[in-house]
């Protein structure tokens, strides 16, 4: 069931900065349980459709729209977080709350939290294949974790607003260090699509155009499953490289290590081992709770 907010809907202004999948579809539901929003994107035409779509009751191009705002969503591409919000603090109000929806959060949440001290670092765990504005959906976010990341210096009403809000929209939130998310999403996110990515491009490696052509007509689900993330957009796998660096490297390295174990099982035949391993993999699997 979905959560009550006890927040004051009336009059309060939300502010969203980059009008795509995540920020159309905080629009959509935020709009519907009584807030007002304000859109801003690059492009005049998204702004338009924001509009038509029911995502924002104003949108335009110019970040000083937002200077009414009490709180302010930064949903833009992961490497222009923090030159968006840097723009934006000129126009803020002194009490307006600033949040993104990076998917990682060390180095935004340093230089941010110096910027603006109600910068609430954020993180909702949500997705479709699909991107821009004709993506947004409503409820999108109910059930899924949204990670809320504060320091020691964040103040705790601004977090309890963030919270509250992704509450109202139907996420389940957990609160953690930035650290700790980064090392946790490094596992189950950026890991993932790095491994995706890389057999797509194992199996582009194939020599025999033949098997190849066969290959790409037999994939079913299993294949399908597997190798969405990696043949998602390469910014997105570019920018959490980049970003999420030092994790994601550490993350690879198990990784190679426990693969390098399956194939020594496999080079010497030793099934016992090898079975021990999926059985334990098996296990495994039930400790991530939304596959339970």
């Amino acid at each position: 069931m979905m959560a009550v907010s006890t927040l004051p809907r009336d009059g309060m202004k939300i502010g969203i900065v980059g009008l795509g999948l995540i920020g159309g579809s905080i629009g959509l539901d935020l709009r519907s349980r009584g807030f007002y929003v304000i859109g801003v994107s690059s492009r005049e035409q998204t702004c338009q459709k924001a509009i038509a779509r029911g995502v924002a009751d104003e949108a335009g191009r110019d970040l000083s729209l937002l200077a009414t705002a009490d709180l302010i969503f930064a949903c833009t591409p992961l490497g222009s977080i923090e030159p968006i919000v840097r723009e934006l603090i000129p126009h803020l109000a002194p009490d307006a709350i600033v949040t993104d929806v990076g998917s990682v959060k060390t180095p935004i949440v340093r230089v941010l939290s110096a910027l603006w001290p109600n910068f609430v670092g954020g993180h909702p765990m949500a997705g479709t294949a699909e991107s821009g504005i004709e993506a947004a959906i409503p409820d999108l976010f109910v059930g899924r974790p949204y990670v809320v990341t504060p320091t020691p210096e964040t103040p705790e009403a601004a977090v309890a607003e963030v919270e509250e809000i992704a509450r109202l929209l139907g996420a389940e939130v957990y609160r953690c260090g930035p650290e700790e998310h980064d090392r946790a999403v490094a596992w189950i996110s950026h890991l993932p699509l790095l491994v995706s990515a890389n057999l797509l491009a194992a199996c582009e490696k194939e020599g025999e155009r033949n098997i190849a052509d066969l290959a790409s007509k037999l994939a079913s689900s299993g294949f399908r499953d597997t190798s969405r993330v990696g043949g998602g957009n390469p910014e997105l796998g570019v920018m959490v490289s980049k970003y999420n660096r030092e994790e994601l490297l550490r993350s690879l390295s198990i990784y190679r290590d426990s693969l390098d174990e399956f194939i020594r099982d496999i080079e010497s035949e030793n099934w016992q081992a090898l079975e021990q391993k999926l059985k334990l993999t098996q296990e495994a699997r039930s400790n991530y709770k939304q596959f339970t």
